[in-house]
């Protein structure tokens, strides 16, 4: 029975190894894949609305893909228009790293005693060759562009062939359980909708804290690293605390002093408050229902799979696999291991307490109207 066992665990282990490692190996042909499948839930209550009123598939599908080349030109362009306002202040940001520069040297050699010449040579050492460095950037956005236009064409064609592929799946399934397929495709793309939805009112609401407090405190170029900040919490844990730290740095860089940084401080923590205990409740809710461990553990594993677009990736692809799990015998332990842990009643906690809060000053204000 032992020996079984061991051997069902071993099996399972090898299945899981093989299932990453074909993931890595066709990153090239899954990850553009992937995300248009992610982005193309965005738009899938648009489009059925638009099939509704009359408007032919094709137009629809093609509406929607222009309606997110839109907003995604118009961040473009905000953030563009942000940094040429950063440029113009960049032979004073140069002069003050310098200086700054300066200063590290001089601590090092006082108290490590490493001379300028020795630390200059090890960063030398270090450094990487220019000639080496500008094929590889060009590979790199050659690589962007081609994904970037393969995004787009899948994008496209999953919202047009979504019935197609939606059948396809059903008739993978015994008609006994054809109906609980059914009820999993639909949860699953559902969750990934709801997660970009939520993802995207977050990053505008903290758009708006970290703007206000940025230019209370005077911090030069606030609305750049406001959404700079913003934008990072596409990576949760993590991205916030990147953003503040880059603002930190070039704030210090440019002569802030010490007490604007830690204002620069203060005002990360109240906003991460304020967006833990109120708006994650009322924005986010409980659509990605995943522990905060297979939170982290999907991230990192997203990261070294895919890269960058693994991290995008990680939390909607994890929240599907939860549905799936959740829905087979076998595997609902393991959905039952990335969820949240469930409170009895007696614990109702914060976030309990604000949505009940929430709900019921929505429905007297409606009963009132």
């Amino acid at each position: 029975m032992m020996k079984t066992q061991t051997s069902s665990i071993l099996k399972n282990l090898l299945i899981v190894f093989l299932v990453f490692a074909g993931l890595y190996y066709a990153k090239g042909f899954l990850m553009p894949l992937s995300v248009a499948a992610v982005m193309a839930t965005l738009f899938l209550p648009f489009c059925n609305w638009m099939e509704r009123n009359r408007v032919p598939k094709g137009i629809a599908a093609l509406i929607c893909l222009l309606t997110l080349l839109l907003v995604a030109t118009a961040i473009g362009a905000l953030l563009g228009w942000q940094i040429a306002e950063l440029t113009d202040d960049i032979v004073l940001i140069k002069q003050r790293a310098l200086e700054t520069g300066a200063r590290i040297q001089q601590y090092i050699f006082y108290h490590l005693g490493i001379s300028a010449e020795r630390q200059m040579e090890i960063l030398k050492d270090q450094r990487p060759s220019v000639i080496g460095v500008i094929p590889m950037m060009a590979g790199s956005l050659a690589n962007v562009f081609t994904d970037f236009v393969l995004v787009l064409v899948y994008i496209f064609f999953l919202l047009y062939y979504r019935i197609h592929i939606k059948h396809f799946l059903l008739k993978l399934s015994p008609p006994a359980q054809r109906d609980e397929m059914s009820h999993v495709v639909f949860r699953a793309s559902h969750v990934s909708q709801q997660y970009l939805v939520g993802l995207a009112k977050m990053i505008v609401c903290l758009w708006i804290m970290y703007g206000i407090g940025f230019s209370v405190l005077g911090v030069k170029n606030a609305i750049f690293f406001a959404i700079i900040c913003g934008l990072l919490e596409i990576v949760p844990f993590i991205g916030n605390i990147t953003g503040t730290t880059i603002t930190v740095l070039v704030a210090a860089v440019n002569g802030a002093s010490l007490t604007m940084l830690g204002g620069v401080v203060v005002t990360y923590a109240i906003v991460q408050l304020i967006q833990g205990w109120i708006l994650e409740p009322l924005i986010v809710g409980a659509q990605v229902k995943i522990n905060a461990l297979f939170t982290i553990i999907a991230l990192v594993i997203g990261e070294l799979v895919w890269g960058i677009p693994g991290i995008f990736l990680a939390i909607p692809l994890t929240a599907m696999i939860k549905i799936v799990c959740d829905h087979i015998e076998s595997l609902k332990p393991y959905g039952f291991l990335m969820g949240e842990i469930e409170t009895g009643q007696g614990d109702l906690g914060m976030v309990k307490k604000l949505k009940s809060w929430f709900n019921k000053s929505t429905h007297n204000s409606v009963g009132r109207k």
